[in-house]
């Protein structure tokens, strides 16, 4: 399936892209400006304990990490591609019940 087949993040969980949006820094408009198209490819697999939300391909390099927080505790974290621009998945960290799309099947 290609990437325009997948639904959309924003569809599957909008409450956590609402959180996304609102978290991050109104500076960082090259992230804030993608978080509408960014299509959810499923739960990552690389290990059993894996809950990461993938917004790219399963193994895109992911060297940058941009931390969100919320009343000064990392809630989430966005994994960036090498250019630091794309967010390639999600980490949520603090324990919200993101429903079934995000169990692994």
């Amino acid at each position: 399936m290609t990437a325009q087949g997948l639904p959309l993040l924003a569809d599957v969980f909008p409450e956590l892209t609402a959180d996304i949006l609102r978290l991050l820094d109104p500076e960082d408009k090259v992230l804030i400006e993608q978080i509408p198209a960014l299509r959810y490819h499923g739960v990552c697999t690389c290990t059993p304990t894996c809950r990461n939300l993938l917004t790219a391909a399963q193994g895109s390099p992911t060297p940058y990490l941009c931390e969100l927080t919320e009343h000064d505790e990392v809630v989430i974290w966005l994994s960036l591609d090498p250019t630091a621009t794309v967010i390639v998945d999600i980490e949520i960290l603090d324990g919200r019940d993101l429903g079934p799309a995000a169990q692994r099947t």
